[in-house]
């Protein structure tokens, strides 16, 4: 093993070592990226790079899409759009047995393709959906374990977060990386559609009898809670896809059209523009903190190299393409036990990139493979984000044993899909391959 291989895999267990001490870990991976730094180099690059990296982050202005799109999914949470979504499917799903189970899902997709926080999703449908779960009679993990798992939705399903974050750490294209999700994500709602009555014909007392049937005028009634959905998936997507707008013009567009369409329809204060002006700078702040961070780690990385000789390695030893798959997916699980998402993937992305590169693998498939694991590493026990979430938003209606075991059902669903996407590559990349 050469030098640059144990500082780097030295940096990584020293890095482990200050997450499980309670370190913050955009701190944590700062000083671990300092402290490398300054070894393979000198002071003063070390010194230069950190003068000049945060502010050249900051000042991008292709990052803009981070503050765009968590605004325009504050918008849509506060002006109501989420109830009028999930009340409107749920009319349409009530006479189904498991049907606020699948309404739950269909709804989170939705609400994904204007939100792109997992935590976000995952604790405004615990608010909304959880109390009338359990007051028809559904069981209380198996509900709990649905919202959190139908949460992560927003990991995939464009504008995600997720997929922002590595571009910005691969340089890659998050234009394409939004596009890349939307079958993905489609596919993993439809394996819920599927999976869920079935789960509920085998577990009858996880779901009680459907509720009597609606008239055709109700449903078709309740639609009209749609359309301000529709119309901002229809600007932001749609403007990525043809190339009229780029991801962060049409983060603009979807925050400002958000805004517009909650104040034409008088569902939004000043005091609540205000407030999702308020969680839009935090959000943003910690993110940003956690990307500089990364980028720092990566230069360490780059500049000890041991990016250069881990590649050199691995592609060397032998290990076929689809083996080093089968050993990330397996390294993201176990992660995902114990560090929190955006953590881990701006630990692991500066040196697992350019290793999927060197084999020949398509980066932007790689991006929703890796999305998907994080969703995932989201809702495994022990420490998955959208679990206390979930647990923090019920206000005790749920603990978080009931939730370690009405999960479980939805992390298989996730891994079967994860499964196809990995064999199925086309499935991620055919609507890239069309985008104008």
């Amino acid at each position: 093993m050469t030098e640059a291989l144990y500082y780097g895999f030295g940096a990584i267990g020293v890095l482990l070592l200050l997450a499980g001490l309670g370190i913050p870990i955009a701190f944590a991976i700062a000083l671990v990226g300092a402290v490398g730094m300054y070894q393979a180099s000198d002071l003063t690059y070390t010194l230069i790079t950190f003068e000049t990296l945060p502010y050249a982050v900051a000042s991008e202005y292709a990052f803009a899409v981070i503050p765009m799109f968590v605004l325009m999914g504050a918008f849509a949470s506060a002006s109501g759009i989420i109830s009028e979504l999930y009340t409107a499917v749920n009319k349409w799903l009530a006479s189904v047995k498991g049907g606020l189970y699948m309404a739950t899902a269909v709804a989170s997709a939705g609400f994904a393709a204007i939100s792109g926080s997992t935590v976000v999703n995952a604790a405004m449908f615990t608010r909304i959906a959880l109390p009338e779960m359990i007051q028809f009679g559904y069981h209380k993990g198996i509900s709990a374990g649905c919202i959190a798992a139908a949460g992560t939705f927003a990991a995939l399903i464009p504008p995600s977060l997720t997929f922002v974050i590595f571009g910005i750490l691969t340089d890659e294209s998050i234009g394409a990386l939004f596009i890349a999700g939307i079958l993905p994500g489609l596919l993993t709602a439809a394996f819920y559609i599927i999976a869920i009555p079935l789960m509920v014909r085998l577990r009858p007392d996880w779901a009680p009898l459907p509720a009597a049937k609606l008239q055709l005028r109700e449903k078709l009634a309740g639609l009209k809670g749609l359309w301000p959905m529709l119309l901002l998936v229809f600007i932001v997507l749609g403007g990525i896809y043809t190339g009229l707008a780029s991801p962060t013009a049409a983060g603009a567009l979807g925050a400002t059209g958000a805004l517009a369409i909650s104040v034409a329809r008088r569902r939004i204060t000043t005091g609540d523009v205000w407030v999702s002006f308020k969680q839009t700078a935090e959000l943003t702040a910690v993110l940003f903190i956690l990307i500089i961070a990364g980028l720092l780690f990566s230069r360490f990385l780059v500049v000890s190299g041991f990016i250069t000789d881990l590649t050199d390695i691995v592609t060397g030893s032998g290990l076929s393409a689809a083996w080093f798959i089968f050993v990330m997916v397996l390294m993201y699980l176990v992660l995902g036990m114990f560090i929190d998402p955006l953590s881990m993937l701006v630990m692991t992305v500066p040196f697992i990139h350019p290793v999927v590169k060197s084999y020949g693998l398509d980066p932007i498939w790689f991006g929703v493979i890796l999305c998907k694991m994080i969703e995932i590493a989201v809702i495994t026990p022990p420490v998955g984000l959208n679990l206390f979430a979930v647990v923090s938003a019920s206000e005790g209606r749920v603990s978080i044993t009931d939730l370690y075991h009405g999960i479980m059902p939805f992390v298989l669903i996730e891994l079967v899909v994860l499964g196809i996407l990995i064999m199925f590559p086309a499935i991620s990349t055919w609507l890239p391959a069309t985008m104008m």
